[in-house]
């Protein structure tokens, strides 16, 4: 389903291209973190389906997302300690365009996908409201 708001953000062909190639790149080298919440979500197991590694905007690339209820689920890594303004302004940017933003630390996933998958239940549920 197609969101008036995805009209204004048009990549040119060559970045779109781009950004596709590096997304199926991401796909086939996730995190640990990333395999292991997929793999909790995968197969329609939270009643919803979700992709991995999906473009958006142009210019951003979801860990996870689910289309039907523009949800997307970022798995945080060490690395975005550095990127919190980078990541705070592409959170802006996707909830101005109609997403909902979900955040998880890679290590929360790894220590209790329970409590994360508890989680995104009640964001689920809340979003289908």
């Amino acid at each position: 389903m197609r969101h008036d708001s995805d009209k204004l953000f048009r990549p040119s062909a060559r970045r779109g291209e781009l950004l596709a190639a590096r997304a199926d790149l991401m796909r086939s080298a996730p995190t640990a973190a990333e395999a292991r919440l997929f793999g909790a979500l995968r197969g329609g197991r939270l009643g919803v389906s979700f992709r991995r590694q999906v473009p958006l905007l142009g210019r951003f690339i979801a860990d996870v997302y689910a289309s039907h209820l523009r949800l997307v689920v970022e798995v945080d890594g060490g690395c975005h300690a550095q990127r919190a303004v980078a990541d705070e302004r592409r959170t802006r940017a996707l909830t101005r365009a109609g997403y909902t933003v979900f955040r998880v630390q890679n290590e929360l996933v790894m220590r209790d996908l329970d409590a994360v998958l508890e989680s995104l239940r009640r964001e689920i549920a809340r979003l289908r409201r």
